[in-house]
């Protein structure tokens, strides 16, 4: 690893901090490179890495210099910044992290910041910094936590979206679905035209309300808009209609069901912009439908010498819920799970919404100080009363190869650090196929 990227990481002990103080003032001394770009801003509780992956799609496709920031990675960090259609070079992310950091300590040691930024401080004012030295013309910045105080909110995006709302990182942004609403909507910025996903009564309410109240224009994403079509080995072929085009039929490149509505809110997401003067062609739209790669959502890879794989990130109830679904339809064999869940999220929920659709599990752990240690994992799952077979492997890749001898489909899942620690692997004996 990098010095530069030591330096990063070394960040990550200061932890999760809410809050604008310090990347304002870190942005500042870098002269703003947030105000380099056009700006869309995506939140959500789900769904947002697919919109974010969607819509930057559709713009590449349509000629337009996009730049991507997502969070987290799945193995390489430099997955976190894409300029085009690939991630940034390994030479420019460090010479920008290194010029960041001397930044941030320059502030430090000036008392005009009291305190060290966080990581993803950090990593948020290197992503508007590459932007800025790539030229970029419009960047589809994906909010990391929340919405009101998460760094990338510092950004005036005049066009945003908000996919869905649930229940997640309660300790954080609320224990109800307003307050996590009013967390989310904390992006909206007054003459924004935000679009929505099918949000909860409750909180449709309250991100309807925060938007009257900033005289943003909100378009909620089904409004006025027709979706047909069929789904076939785990796929969307759909026409979508909205009041300003009609695009299809399309395949959409993302598994699901699901992705009908993320990939909607795509479409609202890129008329919008098309409304500020920035042309994206209908044909570059259903192309970031269709081309989009997003990996370790709904993920299949057919392995050598054994049974296809499945990668999903799901790592809420929400998340696992939909993946159950997408299971129970798709995979009636009830596939073998092998899963890892971070200590603070709703344990009981996500293993409660799986295991009706599969036949036994592997309980593992990412490697991470917030992963729940495996053992622990699977005495979650007994305790549900479930009479599936429970097996426990610590090590995630050891944990695959154990699923992959029962000859069914394997289903990996419950956070995005336990797909990125085997897909690489999967990937490299899928190829060798």
């Amino acid at each position: 690893m990098s010095t530069a990227l030591d330096r990063l990481y070394a960040l990550e002990t200061f932890g999760i901090k809410l809050g604008l103080e310090n990347i304002s003032r870190l942005c500042a001394a870098l002269g703003h490179p947030e105000q380099a770009f056009t700006s869309i801003h995506v939140a959500g509780t789900n769904g947002k890495g697919s919109v974010t992956a969607m819509a930057h799609a559709g713009l590449v496709a349509g000629g337009v210099r996009a730049g991507r920031f997502v969070s987290p990675h799945l193995v390489d960090l430099a997955e976190r910044f894409v300029i085009g259609s690939k991630p940034v070079a390994a030479a420019d992310l460090e010479q920008t992290i290194t010029d960041v950091l001397d930044c941030a300590d320059a502030l430090k040691a000036s008392g005009t910041l009291s305190v060290h930024p966080t990581f993803f401080e950090a990593t948020t004012a290197v992503a508007f910094e590459l932007f800025r030295r790539a030229r970029v013309e419009v960047a589809v910045i994906e909010v990391g936590l929340g919405g009101r105080f998460d760094s990338t909110n510092i950004i005036r995006a005049p066009i945003g979206a908000i996919t869905s709302i649930g229940l997640d990182h309660q300790d954080l942004l609320g224990d109800t679905i307003e307050a996590i609403a009013y967390e989310k909507a904390g992006i909206i910025k007054p003459g924004m035209t935000v679009v929505t996903g099918s949000l909860p009564g409750e909180a449709r309410t309250v991100v309807a309300a925060v938007a009257r109240d900033r005289q943003a224009d909100l378009v909620e994403a089904d409004s006025g808009a027709h979706v047909e079509g069929e789904v076939h080995d785990g796929r969307a072929t759909i026409t979508i209609t909205t009041p300003g085009g009609r695009y299809g039929p399309i395949r959409l490149a993302l598994r699901g069901e699901h992705q009908i509505g993320n990939a909607l809110v795509a479409v609202r997401v890129l008329e919008a912009l098309q409304r500020t003067g920035r042309r994206v062609p209908g044909e570059a739209i259903e192309r970031g439908l269709t081309d989009v790669e997003w990996p370790g959502r709904l993920e299949l890879i057919e392995v050598q010498d054994g049974p296809p794989v499945l990668l999903d990130a799901a790592h809420n109830v929400d998340g696992a819920a939909a993946l159950a679904a997408y299971l129970k339809r798709w995979h009636p064999e009830r596939p073998t799970l092998v899963i890892g869940v971070m200590h603070d999220k709703d344990v009981a929920g996500i293993i409660g919404a799986l295991l009706p659709a599969v036949s036994s599990v592997v309980a593992t752990a990412a490697e991470t100080p917030r992963a729940l240690p495996a053992r622990e994992l699977a005495a979650r799952v007994t305790a549900g009363g479930s009479d599936v077979p429970v097996r426990v492997e610590p090590d995630p890749v050891t944990a695959v190869e154990e699923a992959l001898a029962t000859g069914r489909t394997v289903c990996v899942t419950g956070s995005i650090y336990l797909v990125g620690a085997v897909r690489d692997r999967l990937r490299r004996r899928a190829i060798l196929r």
